[in-house]
C-alpha cells in the first residue's frame, strides 16, 4: 500500500524530532558512564598532575570516573587532533595549554583549528612566570635591569626550554617591548637551564613559578616581577611587571579544558559547572598553588571568558612569532 503524498512528506521530519529529542535526552541525563580526558603530553609531568587533580575532583561532582589519557607527541598536536576527531557527546574532553591551544596554532601547520573544532569548557589555572637572574646581577630591581641590558646589548644571555616555548617567546615579547638585545640559548628543558643561571653561566631566566620559586626565596637568584596582573598566591612581596613599569607584559602558560565542537551546551554547563565545583574546593585549590598554579577569578572560569582569552592570547603572539621568525623544533 502506497503512503498518502503528505504522510511520506512528514516522516523525515518526525524521524528528525526523534533524533533531537533523543540527542536532548542524552544530554539531560549526562554523565551516565566514564568520561576520558586527553591529555596531550606525558604522564609525570607538571601538566598531567594537574589534569589528575582536577579528574578526580570533577568526578565528584559529576557523579562518573574521569580517566586520563595521555596521549603525547608533536608538541601536543596528536592528543589535541584525537579529541577534536570524538564524538561530541562529552565523553572525551581535551584538556590543553596555552602552548597546544595558542603557540602551535602559530607555529605548525595543524590539520585541525583549536580554535573552532574545539568548544571551550573551562580555565583551570595560570602558570605565570617569574623573571629572574643570577645572583651577581648588579641591578636591584626590574628597571635596572633593562638599563643593565642596554648599557650591555648581546653580551647577556638567556636560558630556555627551546623554541617557542614560554620561556622563549617571553623573552622574545621582553625584547620587543623594551629595546633590549641578548642571546638565547635553549637546552632540553626548564631544569637544566635553571642550574645554568644558579652555577652563573647565564644571566637570566623566564621560568615557570614553581620551578624557580625556592631559589629566590633561598638567596640563591634574583627574581623581579611576574609576568601576569596579580601577584602570586605563594610570593606576595615579589611584585607584578604592571607595578614595576613594564605594562602588559603577560606571558602565562595556562591550563584548560575544552570539549569536541558537536558537544551540546548543556553538556558543557555541566563539565564548566565540575571545574567551577573542583575550583571552589579548599583543598583542590591548595594542591594547585603548592604546584606554583594561580586560580583564576570566578569570573575567568566560564566557558566564555575561556574562548575570548585564547583568541585574544592567539592575536597577541601571531605577530610576535612571525615576527621573530620561530619555527618548531
Amino acid at each position: 500500500m502506497r503512503l498518502p503524498r503528505r504522510a511520506f512528506l512528514q516522516l523525515p521530519m518526525g524521524a528528525a524530532a526523534f533524533s533531537i529529542g533523543s540527542r536532548i535526552a542524552r544530554a539531560q541525563v549526562y554523565p551516565s558512564r566514564a568520561i576520558t580526558m586527553i591529555v596531550p603530553f606525558p604522564a609525570g609531568g607538571p601538566s598531567d598532575t594537574v589534569a589528575r587533580i582536577m579528574a578526580e575532583r570533577m568526578g565528584v561532582s559529576l557523579g562518573q570516573s574521569i580517566i586520563v589519557d595521555n596521549i603525547s607527541g608533536a608538541s601536543g598536536s596528536i592528543g589535541v587532533g584525537r579529541a577534536i576527531r570524538a564524538a561530541g557527546d562529552g565523553y572525551t574532553l581535551s584538556f590543553g595549554s596555552w602552548s597546544t591551544h595558542v603557540v602551535n596554532v602559530a607555529i605548525l601547520a595543524l590539520p585541525y583549528d583549536p580554535v573552532n573544532d574545539l568548544k571551550p569548557v573551562g580555565l583551570i589555572v595560570d602558570s605565570p612566570l617569574l623573571i629572574i637572574t643570577r645572583k651577581e646581577m648588579p641591578a636591584q630591581d626590574l628597571n635596572e635591569l633593562i638599563a643593565w641590558l642596554k648599557a650591555n646589548p648581546d653580551r647577556a644571555s638567556q636560558g630556555t626550554a627551546g623554541a617557542a616555548s614560554a620561556s622563549h617567546l617571553a623573552g622574545v615579547l621582553f625584547q620587543k617591548e623594551t629595546g633590549t638585545r641578548f642571546q638565547f640559548i635553549p637546552y632540553r628543558g626548564l631544569a637544566p637551564a635553571l642550574q645554568d643561571l644558579l652555577a652563573g653561566r647565564t644571566d637570566l631566566m623566564f621560568d615557570l613559578v614553581a620551578d624557580s620559586l625556592p631559589q629566590p626565596r633561598a638567596g640563591s637568584i634574583k627574581a623581579y616581577a611576574v609576568t601576569a596582573r596579580r601577584r602570586l598566591t605563594a610570593a606576595p612581596s615579589i611584585p607584578t611587571v604592571d607595578e614595576v613599569g613594564l605594562t602588559g607584559l603577560y606571558v602565562s602558560s595556562w591550563q584548560a579544558l575544552w570539549a569536541p565542537k558537536a558537544t551540546p551546551k548543556i553538556v558543557i554547563d555541566k563539565l564548566n559547572a565540575a571545574v567551577v565545583d573542583a575550583l571552589s574546593d579548599p583543598a583542590i585549590r591548595q594542591r594547585l598553588v603548592d604546584l606554583g598554579q594561580e586560580i583564576p577569578p570566578r569570573e575567568q572560569q566560564t566557558p566564555e571568558a575561556l574562548g575570548i582569552r585564547q583568541t585574544a592570547e592567539l592575536e597577541t603572539w601571531r605577530p610576535v612569532i612571525k615576527a621573530a621568525d620561530i619555527k618548531a623544533e
